[in-house]
């Protein structure tokens, strides 16, 4: 009983140092010292599972490779390319830059593997032209938060890295599972998008012009290159996710190292307008220096920082749990309701929640885990249950009060975070339904696999 007050007042003491602003690290790392000299483990014994989480983790080296690419791709001016073609091809409809902020996102994230990459990414560059364009700042900035989301659903995707090391999955299969239902997150957005800014009569419209379109396109061609061989390297089996990891950062070096003299040869700089550039001019992005690399490397590094540590202490927190017998009685509780369908709803409800104060990774690591077997058993298959957990996962970085992509679209943005709230509900609105419907259709995550 004393153990049990002692925990309970150590729960209660991280809860509001959480709600103070304390990083989730730290919060989650306190309780799991505090927890552990409750129950009489020694930190000598966290110390050794946090080394045991990267010694048996080669899958994981991906996620450092995915952070680095992204990072690369914005540096080297393809992400910016690969937004002036998704308005070349959305602008003529009611809202279409908001919606082709949405479709650059998708691209972006089939390259970088990051929701916050994705969002500060698109944020910062297309938030000041929708402004400009007639967008109403606080729905602009919620646009690059919800478009956020699908960092971690289309692949490359370094969340699902973690889900298939935890529970033994192949990666490479969740990474093609993730396509369709990624796809159908942004068209869904889309819609959303759409019908909020026709209400609202938001944004100026462009024609469509097919010499825009294959300008745009040819322009963005190195990023196009970069998804496909993501893409069908892991697909056709060339690649293990972490080696297709390695490949494409290889590859964006050469491409920005490479393109940064021809840039410089045509003398046009990264805001030079589309119009006024020949198609050869189109080839070549902005790229860098070999002396930019290390500042890049460095950034990339930072956020690495942030996420490995917050793997290690989460899985650490995830064995006081099991000491605890807090997995049994989730685990009782979703296999207490039923079938098939209630298991799946419950688990995806118990998802949903926490997702709105936890990040995506330590939901994962926490609650997958103990979920997955549960589905399992009632005929809920792996892959695609992975799937349904991540997109749930996803919708908690726009869910109040955590939201981890709100606050990075406030940063980037400068909109005060409680004034995105109200312009983020249509899409939270447009993502449930998609995760509904993924997880009432197997096929949208299962018919891209080989052999199923």
């Amino acid at each position: 009983m004393a153990d049990s007050t002692l925990i309970s007042l150590i729960s209660l003491g991280v809860s509001i140092l959480f709600m103070l602003g304390v990083p989730v690290l730290l919060v989650i790392a306190y309780w799991v010292i505090g927890c552990s000299f409750v129950l009489g483990l020694t930190l000598d014994n966290m110390g050794a599972e946090l080394m045991n989480v990267f010694n048996k983790g080669f899958a994981l080296l991906a996620m450092p490779l995915f952070i680095l690419t992204g990072d690369l791709i914005n540096r080297s001016g393809i992400a910016r390319r690969l937004s002036e073609f998704a308005y070349a091809c959305l602008g003529w409809v009611r809202g279409g830059l908001a919606m082709a902020s949405l479709g650059a996102c998708g691209l972006f994230a089939a390259i970088s593997g990051s929701n916050s990459a994705t969002t500060a990414t698109i944020g910062s560059m297309l938030h000041p032209e929708m402004v400009k364009g007639g967008y109403d700042e606080r729905f602009s900035a919620a646009t690059a938060a919800a478009g956020g989301t699908v960092g971690i659903i289309i692949p490359p995707s370094i969340i699902f890295i973690v889900y298939g090391f935890l529970l033994n999955l192949p990666i490479s299969d969740l990474f093609v599972a993730g396509i369709l239902p990624g796809a159908l997150m942004v068209i869904g957005m889309q819609v959303a998008c759409w019908i909020v800014c026709r209400i609202n009569g938001w944004g100026y419209l462009i024609p469509l012009q097919l010499t825009r379109v294959l300008k745009t396109a040819l322009g963005a061609w190195l990023g196009f290159f970069a998804i496909g061989l993501v893409l069908w390297g892991i697909y056709t089996g060339k690649f293990s996710p972490t080696e297709a990891a390695g490949v494409t950062v290889g590859f964006c070096v050469l491409a920005g190292l490479i393109s940064h003299p021809l840039n410089k040869l045509f003398g046009h700089g990264p805001d030079h307008d589309w119009s006024q550039k020949g198609y050869g001019e189109m080839l070549v992005v902005e790229g860098f220096r070999i002396r930019d690399i290390p500042s890049v490397v460095a950034r990339s590094a930072e956020i690495t920082g942030i996420l490995a540590p917050l793997i290690a202490i989460s899985v650490v927190m995830q064995q006081i749990l099991s000491l605890l017998g807090a997995q049994a009685v989730i685990g009782d509780l979703v296999r207490s309701m039923g079938g098939y369908h209630a298991v799946l709803l419950t688990a995806m409800g118990i998802v949903f929640v926490t997702g709105m104060v936890l990040e995506s990774l330590p939901v994962t690591i926490i609650l997958a885990p103990i979920l997955a077997p549960i589905a399992a058993s009632v005929g809920v298959d792996p892959i695609h249950f992975a799937v349904i957990f991540l997109v749930g996962a996803s919708i908690g970085f726009i869910t109040p009060p955590y939201g981890l992509n709100l606050y990075v679209a406030s940063g980037v943005t400068g909109v005060p975070y409680f004034r995105l709230l109200r312009y983020i509900v249509p899409y939270i609105v447009a993502l449930v339904a998609v995760w509904l419907v993924v997880a009432l259709v197997p096929e949208l995550a299962l018919v891209l696999l080989p052999g199923r």
